[in-house]
């Protein structure tokens, strides 16, 4: 939903490349809304670990390998990506102002705003704005949704895209594309999740995200230290492996019988434990007194049975986050692997999606 300034708008061969801490994903959508959309291609290259920390990329060079590893995959004929940033690394704010503007007065009222709000001076930080619609109970008023992140946040990303040969010709916020791939997992929720309240769950190697929204509108968030990274370190100190050989092994299914007894049960526990609990933070700090929805997003999202758990522990109806439900799917792409790793795609469907922007 955000483009920084100096990015043109959205190319007509576009695909969503999202860099998180534990791989890089790439997903290259074509059709459209009203057709219907297809997947045409995508990729999943894991990460060195550290390669990417806390949102920041640690090592340039390893990340942009496995960039180019993913596109020797991924196939000939992307140029042009749509990346993400995560909203640790982007100040967001919705702001007021009168209708009629000018797009220059515009560009002047959203950086004296931006000034009150930014905690560096404007000329190290990309900035940009998005007008949402009328304000809420004003029509002589505009709503706007202003963006700003520091640049070398923004140029790191940049450079990895480049160095893979790719140009990033959109850089969007995490948790906005992240939005737009939950509204088509919503259209299978009853009445498109029409006046519900809806939960994602995201769940990372390091981080889980909790974002709550009603009518696609964004109410509450909260992140919480807690991801599959603990897992792995549970399977390397039980086998004796080193956390690199564990995750080898999680991802491959390659691990005892006893594996899921005794570690991967207790783990689902444990995080839908911390699910409960980010809803009653939820609760105590909002309006809201129940959830409608929960839906599962992150690597952590495929385990067999997690729905259930999270149901159980929650008492909330709960599903696995697949935006590409209902799209028709390339030769390329094989349906069980899609399925498989749909809910670690969500960022990389929504950037994705930026390929179909007016």
């Amino acid at each position: 939903m955000i483009e920084l300034p100096f990015f043109g708008s959205a190319a007509n061969q576009l695909a969503g490349l999202d860099i998180s801490s534990s791989s890089v994903k790439l997903v290259e959508l074509a059709g459209g809304d009203k057709e219907g959309y297809k997947v045409e291609r995508y990729a999943i290259e894991p990460l060195p670990r550290d390669a990417v920390t806390d949102g920041n990329i640690a090592n340039l060079e390893a990340v942009s390998d496995a960039v180019r590893r993913a596109l020797r995959r991924f196939g000939p004929g992307v140029r042009n990506v749509a990346m993400a940033l995560p909203a640790s690394s982007v100040i967001t704010k919705k702001i007021i102002l009168p209708t009629g503007l000018r797009e220059q007065e515009m560009e002047l009222s959203v950086e004296s705003e931006a000034n009150q709000y930014i905690p560096f001076a404007l000329d190290e930080v990309n900035l940009d704005f998005q007008v949402i619609g009328p304000a809420p109970g004003s029509p002589d008023e505009l709503e706007v949704l202003i963006a700003a992140s520091r640049k070398d946040k923004v140029e790191d990303r940049v450079a990895v895209a480049q160095a893979a040969g790719l140009k990033a010709t959109v850089v969007d916020v995490e948790s906005l594309a992240t939005e737009s791939a939950l509204e088509l997992v919503s259209r299978q929720l009853p009445n498109g999740g029409e006046d519900k309240v809806i939960g994602l769950v995201d769940v990372g190697a390091n981080v889980m995200n909790v974002t709550v929204f009603r009518n696609r509108q964004q109410v509450y968030a909260r992140e919480q230290a807690f991801g599959g990274n603990q897992l792995t370190q549970d399977i390397a100190r039980q086998y004796g492996m080193s956390i690199d050989e564990a995750e080898v092994a999680k991802r491959a299914g390659a691990l005892p019988d006893t594996y899921s007894r005794e570690l991967m049960r207790p783990f689902m526990d444990s995080l839908a434990l911390e699910v409960s609990r980010a809803l009653q933070f939820f609760f105590t700090s909002t309006q809201y007194n129940q959830v409608d929805h929960l839906v599962l997003a992150g690597g952590c999202a495929v385990m067999p049975g997690l729905a259930e758990v999270v149901a159980a522990r929650t008492q909330v109806e709960t599903i696995i986050g697949n935006p590409f439900v209902g799209m028709t799917v390339s030769s390329k792409v094989r349906p069980k692997n899609l399925l498989a790793d749909a809910p670690s795609l969500m960022v990389a469907c929504g950037l994705a999606l930026r390929r179909f922007d007016a």
